[in-house]
């Protein structure tokens, strides 16, 4: 099973906007585009809104046929570990093996040496095509990379062998996450990243690393952005002789978590990706959700009454939300507007706050990431939420497919 050059990851917690997503894809494919579309949500996403792995295929095998998509398609075990992964094995076909956690931990000196001799052919300067000085590799260097990261590719291996006995070789798309950690991975670092998961016959198609800056729940980059573009270029062209040196999938691309959103730096990789001929897939995940609260407060009444009551049990509850997600949010809680002014607003004034729409005057980023971290809070709706998702479809709908074509796929891709 292969993942195509372009996807895109389509986050939907509540499962009710995947034609509305799947039609900002079809859209942007009919510029001769062929992005796929990857469903996907992780454990603590079913945990908090009380679904199941197999509602995720129900809804994007639903989308597909009332829409008639005839590309591939993917459903995604989102951010899975050892201890959650059998649930997804059945309804999942692309599958993100987070071993973050395991950046550091001990690994046994004679593995660490072995990893070490296979890569005797390195050391010296190593020349990457593209990149316009050499690599220094010594052999200190691999001990360190190895104590640092060989346990993780080895727990990214034995998830992977788990699943291939399980699904069978050849039949799911499997991804490498090391980005929800606090220090970003360097080239040379995910060059021999990739030569250890090669080496542990880890086909990984799609590559998570931490890049250098913010990459905050759904608002726009923050950091060095001339630093980035140099770490992003040279992390494809040390993809493009990884797949060649060490035999890893062709399909290999680097996968942008968290990439909802980071519009500052859309025109960079749409440049580089172009420049290179390489793919690109972005995860998008809770984006939806919030054009699901804008969406309601367009529609006015009840719903806008929703929205705000969403808004005001969240800013009650702001540590409780924003506890599990503290590395990838900055909120300026002097910068939150209280219950009461937000009671007051107009559902224009609402939408306009939420809605990620660079230098409008209304735009409030903290705002907007209160309300990402807080669809714990419309899940304890139950049937009054999700009601209203129902009878507004409509209007809700057309917020969630503007946002991925016009916002996203849009600048992503030059259309």
């Amino acid at each position: 099973m292969k993942l195509g050059k372009y996807s895109m990851g389509l986050g939907d917690r509540f499962s009710h906007q995947g034609e509305a997503q799947l039609r900002a894809i079809m859209k942007a494919n009919k510029s001769g585009l062929d992005i796929s579309p990857v469903w996907n949500k992780s454990n603590r996403e079913h945990t908090y809104v009380h679904s199941y792995p197999a509602d995720v295929r129900k809804e994007a095998d639903a989308a597909v046929a009332a829409l008639g998509f005839t590309g591939k398609y993917f459903v995604d075990a989102d951010h899975i570990n050892f201890g959650n992964v059998a649930p997804f094995v059945e309804s999942s076909d692309f599958f993100t093996l987070d071993v973050a956690s395991f950046i550091g931990k001990e690994s046994k000196a004679e593995d660490i040496k072995f990893f070490v001799s296979s890569c005797d052919k390195y050391l010296g300067n190593l020349v990457i095509p593209g990149i316009e000085h050499p690599l220094l590799v010594t052999k200190d260097f691999l001990e360190k990379i190895a104590g640092k990261f060989l346990a993780a590719t080895q727990q990214a291996a034995d998830i992977y062998n788990f699943l291939k006995t399980e699904k069978g070789e050849g039949n799911f798309v499997t991804e490498v996450s090391m980005d929800e950690v606090e220090t970003p991975q360097t080239p040379i670092e995910l060059l021999f990243i990739l030569k250890m998961l090669a080496n542990k016959g880890v086909p990984a198609q799609t590559i998570a690393p931490k890049f250098t800056g913010r990459f905050n729940k759904g608002v726009d980059y923050t950091g060095n952005i001339d630093q980035f573009a140099k770490e992003f270029e040279e992390d494809v062209l040390v993809i493009d002789f990884a797949v060649k040196e060490f035999g890893l999938p062709e399909e290999l691309k680097l996968s942008i978590h968290s990439g909802s959103d980071k519009f500052s730096i859309y025109p960079i990789m749409a440049q580089v990706i172009k420049k290179y001929d390489k793919g690109l897939h972005v995860k998008t995940a809770g984006t939806t959700w919030l054009e699901e609260v804008i969406g309601l407060a367009v529609a006015g009444g009840e719903a806008l009454d929703l929205a705000k009551q969403i808004y005001a049990n969240s800013f009650n509850r702001k540590d409780e939300l924003c506890a599990p997600y503290a590395d990838v949010i900055d909120i300026d809680e002097s910068k939150l507007p209280s219950v009461e002014e937000v009671n007051a607003w107009t559902s224009e004034k609402f939408a306009n706050t939420l809605r990620h729409i660079p230098g409008h005057p209304d735009y409030n980023p903290n705002f907007r990431q209160l309300i990402h971290v807080a669809y714990k809070v419309a899940s304890e709706m139950g049937a009054t939420y999700n009601n209203l998702l129902e009878k507004y479809a409509d209007v809700i709908g057309s917020c969630v497919e503007e946002n991925i074509y016009e916002r996203h796929l849009k600048r992503l891709f030059n259309l």
